[in-house]
């Protein structure tokens, strides 16, 4: 809804975004693996990961809490955001919270929103025999209020490489108009994706899946075009062969087409 809307009392539609992405990337060797696994911590490690939700909170008008946050041995890391739709004077913060300001605490910071929260975590993966690594990140983001999370979809997406995301949005709750009326859901889309820059979508293939009397909206992309040097890893693809080549981009297509499917695919 375009006009904001005259409530009696607190907005208490509860929003929630489940946003996930994973990087794909060639790691025929296990010193291959072991350099992809180490880009991708020292990349995306806590303190990162920490800063992107940080913009998050910020991007859709939320303010920080209490943050706490984890990097994981061998690989991983995690980040938990408390955030408040208004700010909140001093004297009410609950006197756990460090409301964002990392640097007087050790390694490990808890942080809260007020009814809201972000998380995420990130999970590095691969195998062996299949030639390939993974890197899968979850991002949730919980709002309350009038404040909603899919005002943050562009700038995840442009804060990953992101070749295949999932993205699941959900409103839950009511709340009262004025005139008592009940309000299920306070914005007018069709689609996730009309949260989503027209030049990004173009990129991608698309698929949604909306269960609109239920509030529920769910949409998937896969990149469209795959430059094979975007996805080696301690190598060129000018050094390999054509054959070779081909070899490869057989790989990470199906690589991909099984993740964005949700199922395996057999030769």
């Amino acid at each position: 809804m375009a006009e904001r809307l005259a409530l009696y009392g607190f907005n208490n539609l509860t929003k929630s975004l489940s946003f996930n992405i994973y990087d794909i990337c060639i790691t025929e060797t296990e010193e291959e693996r072991r350099q992809y696994i180490e880009y991708i911590d020292e990349t995306y490690n806590s303190k990162r990961l920490t800063e992107i939700l940080v913009q998050v909170t910020s991007n859709i008008g939320a303010n920080v809490l209490n943050i706490s946050k984890q990097d994981y041995e061998p690989q991983g890391a995690s980040v938990t955001i408390l955030i408040s739709e208004e700010p909140i004077a001093k004297d009410f913060v609950d006197e756990s919270c460090n409301c964002g300001e990392l640097g007087h605490c050790g390694e490990t910071i808890v942080a809260h929103l007020d009814k809201s929260h972000i998380t995420v975590h990130s999970y590095p993966e691969s195998h062996p025999e299949k030639g390939v690594s993974t890197f899968r990140v979850d991002i949730d983001v919980s709002t309350c209020g009038q404040i909603s999370p899919l005002k943050s979809l562009d700038y995840l997406i442009g804060s990953f490489d992101s070749d295949i995301i999932t993205i699941d949005f959900r409103v839950r709750g009511f709340t009262r108009l004025a005139n008592g009326k009940k309000v299920f859901i306070d914005d007018d889309f069709d689609t996730i994706q009309d949260y989503i820059n027209v030049d990004t979508i173009e990129r991608y293939n698309c698929i949604d899946v909306n269960v609109y009397q239920e509030n529920i909206f769910h949409s998937k992309m896969m990149l469209k075009e795959l430059n094979l040097d975007d996805y080696l890893f301690g190598k060129e693809k000018s050094s390999l062969s054509i054959e070779k080549q081909n070899e490869l981009l057989k790989i990470l297509e199906r690589e991909m087409k099984e993740i964005y499917y949700g199922k395996n695919i057999y030769e």
